[in-house]
Order: C-alpha cells, then structure tokens, then sequence
C-alpha cells in the first residue's frame, strides 16, 4: 500500500515512532498524558494533543487510517511489581469481550488497576473504527515482552474483522539501536500481508565478536559507535540486578547498551583509561535510544521520558513493514 497521510499516536510519548513516521512523509497527531513528554514533543515540532486517550477516539480523527501505540508499560515490566504480568489472563479475557461488542469498563478500581486498563485502548480504537466504516489500514503497537499473549489475543480478535496480523518479540539491536532492548510487537493490515520487520543487523551475544553470524546481516552497533567523544568506556548498570551489587552488569563501549530505563541517570559510567566515573548526558542517553544528539529534552523527569520511548531506529522499521514502505 502506498504511505497514508495521517496516522493517531496513542501513549505517545516524545515521539519515538512520531519521528521517523515524519520522515516517512506521514502526518502523525499524538495523544500523550505527560507534560513533560509533551514540552519535549513540542520542542521538537510534532503535532500533540496533551490528554488521555480514553477522553478521544477515532471519530475524532477521521482522516487517520494508520493507528499506532505503545501503552505504559510499568505494569508489566520486569522492573515492576508484576501486576500487570498477573493480570494478563484477565486483560485477554476482556478483549474479547470488547470483541463482542460488550461494554468493558475503561478505568480501574486502583491507580494501578487503571494503568493496566490502557493496555486495551488500542484494541477499542480499532473496533469502534471497524463499526463507524472507517477502520484503520495499519495498526502499529509495542510493548515490553511480557505483552506478547495480549497482542497475540488482538491478532485473532482482528483477524476476524478482515485484518492480516503478525506478531512476535525483536530485538532493538538487530535493527541498528545501539542498545539490546526486547519489544513485543503487534502489525495489522487491512489490505495486504502484514510482517514483522526483517532485521538488518546481528544479534548481540556475550563474549561473540561483533563480525561473527550471518555475513548478510551488519554487525551490530555499539555504544561507542553513537558516542565518539568518549573514549573507551564501561557501563555499569543496576538493571536487571535487583539491586544486588554482586550482580551489577557490566557492558563495554564495544557493546550495545543494556536496555535503557527511566533510572538512566543512575548508570554509572567508568573511563577505561583512568577509572573516572560519569553518568550519561541527557544527549548520550537519548542517542543510546537512537534519538538525534541535538533532540530537545525539555521538562522535567527527562530520564524517564527517554527510558519510555520507543526508539525512533526500531520505530522506523516497524512503521515500513506496517505500511509496505
């Protein structure tokens, strides 16, 4: 299909996916809640509406036919409490009430409860477009791993109402991010095939030279490569620890970060040279995300808002696999 005009960009963020669908020639509108992504996505020029996706819905952009999201993920990641890893049996059981075209209630009972509730907006989106007569063409939608039974319980849901779906965990690194972060992934198509994107660079491994794996596929990026200026480097990071400093992780500057979290700013970072410590730039960490090193950081929290988007590298091929670009 040819590169629609306009998209609606549910949980937006700073605009991980809202960057390159730009430079993909598409008009994206996103909702997003935060001020503080908002300042930034404002300073960057994209078109926003500052609210919560539950108080708009598709009739509000008749013009869009690409719906893209990537809900909060708190609730699931590893780095949480596991609510909503808990709840995902329950979150698949009410999708497919939505399916049926019952009522489903939009907000939780707790703060909590509410959080994981958003996870079923996208979903909501795509039917009430599907009854109004104008359904979207592509759905783009990503989340932390654990989302992946929610996605898979979409892809029949919409399978159903004419889509062709595709559904499956890649890796950031494989398609150029210079950081080894997991997302779940979930692409429907109204006309056509839908496909995850094909990666273009090798996985990461531990202790595996970077020129190692298939000749076809470029090696993978690193860390240095993104940031020249700072000489040789080591990470040393909490994630995935759970605060245990006997099982801190350590990454080179010849490897690609480790995921990229809203605690970015505890990374410890240790000059190979003399062992003086640093901490990333607001820059630096967004480059990791593969964001533009002049991208304008604005509001508070930027740490957060940076460890929350979508990386606009790993966006851009999702986004051209969606739309047969």
């Amino acid at each position: 299909m040819n590169a629609p005009a306009r998209a609606v960009d549910l949980f937006a963020g700073v605009g991980g996916l809202d960057l390159p669908a730009r430079t993909l020639g598409i008009h994206v509108t996103g909702i997003e809640k935060s001020p503080d992504a908002c300042a930034t996505r404002r300073a960057a020029g994209l078109h926003t509406i500052e609210a919560d996706v539950r108080d708009h819905g598709p009739a509000d952009f008749p013009d869009a036919t690409v719906l893209l999201g990537g809900p909060p993920c708190q609730p699931f990641s590893a780095a949480g409490n596991g609510a909503g890893r808990r709840a995902l049996g329950d979150i698949v059981v009410l999708a497919h009430r939505l399916a049926e075209r019952r009522d489903v209630a939009r907000h939780g009972h707790t703060p909590e409860a509410d959080l994981i509730r958003l996870v079923l907006e996208p979903l909501r989106w795509a039917l009430d477009a599907r009854d109004a007569g104008r359904p979207f063409e592509a759905i783009v939608l990503e989340q932390v791993p654990a989302v992946l039974p929610v996605w898979q319980a979409y892809a029949g849901i919409l399978r159903a109402e004419g889509y062709d779906t595709a559904t499956g965990t890649v890796k950031a690194e494989q398609y150029g991010v210079p950081q080894t972060r997991r997302r779940a992934v979930f692409i429907a198509r109204l006309n056509g095939q839908a496909l995850l994107p094909l990666p273009t660079h090798r996985p990461h491994a531990k202790g595996t030279p970077r020129t190692a794996g298939d000749p076809g596929l470029l090696p993978w990026v690193t860390m240095a490569d993104v940031l020249p200026g700072r000489g040789p480097f080591t990470v040393v990071s909490n994630y995935g620890t759970g605060g245990d400093p006997a099982r801190r992780g350590r990454r080179s500057s010849t490897e690609p970060s480790a995921t990229v979290t809203g605690k970015v700013s505890r990374v410890r970072v240790l000059a190979d040279s003399d062992g003086a410590e640093s901490r990333f730039t607001w820059a630096e960490a967004g480059a990791l995300q593969s964001f533009p090193p002049d991208h304008p950081w604005s509001g508070r929290d930027v740490g957060q808002q940076i460890g929350n988007a979508v990386p606009p590298l790993l966006g851009k091929h999702l986004l051209t696999a969606a739309l047969a670009i």
